[in-house]
């Protein structure tokens, strides 16, 4: 049998000619993605479809895509995909939910690293010419003596902790499932409660899934009862941030810093995102802004894109991935 199988961003050619094995393979060739009229004029007849963070896939867009069986997530979280909608219709979604993992913690210390230490307003200074040699600016922060909270303590979060053993830093965690004791040692960290870190962190770092409950998490309360001059690192979800209060506390000098590779405006499943990166943040000297960097190693992407197609294989040849993550809700309905 021959499958339509739909790409919705660009992949390496490797992963393309797996795909190709299978059927009749669209992908998206440009570097921008479809809108959701273009998604849906490919979707309608396909058989699965390899969704990126720039999809949002409800029960409407499911409705007009009746052979429609899976959707391989190119990515870890599926904020973006309703994977209940699609259960009911008996379409599986799986996600890569490994492989972002060390690539997202190590970006996360450079950030911390980048910040403290003004990367971003010496590259600036460098470029503009005015730079004579050295003279007693762009002092900063440091890892290392610092106390650094992570909010989060799954697979991102341990990396993090981990990566950081080495910065003669102390670690604390907040997350409301404790780590073993034998994890707890191994990584050399604490658990504890999200006051004590506001409290006493130099460096929170957020490492949590996007939810209801964490929406704007981060917001002019939370940041209110932190220790003044602390750094804000967010590899994570641009929502769980309200920019706005981030920008406010930069200026007051609550914040000395704020480091991001996520932002409010990719947050595509939420209807009242804003369409751009906050303008204070973008034309403040305080922050060190990447452009979704977190997956961003060659090597890496492709083992993603890999991963996903692999899904989409098994599926269309009559096996549940174990990465499918409505597979009991599948179940049910099956």
């Amino acid at each position: 049998m021959s499958f339509k199988i739909v790409v919705a961003n660009q992949i390496h050619n490797t992963v393309r000619e797996m795909l190709e094995m299978q059927g009749d393979v669209i992908v998206n060739s440009s570097s921008e993605p479809w809108t959701n009229e273009e998604l849906l004029s490919h979707c309608y007849d396909a058989d699965a479809l390899m969704a990126f963070m720039t999809e949002t896939i409800n029960d409407d867009f499911l409705a007009q895509c009746g052979q429609l069986k899976i959707i391989g997530g190119a990515l870890k979280g599926y904020n973006n995909l309703d994977i209940h909608a699609c259960a009911r219709r008996g379409i599986a979604v799986t996600i890569v939910p490994d492989l972002l993992t060390d690539p997202t913690a190590e970006l996360t210390v450079g950030l911390m690293i980048a910040v403290a230490r003004n990367f971003g307003a010496g590259d600036v200074f460098v470029r503009s010419g005015d730079f004579k040699g050295w003279r007693p600016k762009f002092y900063g922060g440091s890892i290392q003596g610092s106390t650094v909270g992570v909010l989060g303590a799954g697979a991102v979060g341990q990396a993090i902790l981990r990566m950081l053993s080495g910065f003669n830093c102390k670690r604390l965690y907040v997350d409301k499932s404790p780590l073993s004791a034998v994890v707890e040692n191994s990584l050399d960290v604490t658990r504890s409660q999200l006051n004590q870190v506001q409290q006493e962190a130099d460096f929170i770092i957020l490492a949590m899934h996007l939810m209801p409950e964490t929406l704007h998490m981060v917001d002019e309360d939370f940041l209110s009862l932190i220790k003044k001059g602390c750094y804000l690192i967010n590899p994570a979800r641009g929502s769980l941030v309200d920019e706005a209060a981030v920008v406010n506390a930069l200026e007051l000098g609550i914040l000395s810093g704020y480091a991001a590779d996520t932002f409010e405006m990719e947050d595509w499943a939420l209807p009242a995102r804003p369409l751009t990166v906050h303008e204070g943040l973008r034309n403040s000297d305080k922050t060190v802004l990447t452009p979704h960097l977190g997956s961003a190693v060659r090597s890496v992407r492709e083992e993603i894109e890999r991963s996903a197609a692999e899904s989409i294989i098994t599926y269309l040849t009559g096996k549940l991935p174990d990465t499918a993550v409505n597979q009991n809700d599948l179940t049910i309905t099956g």
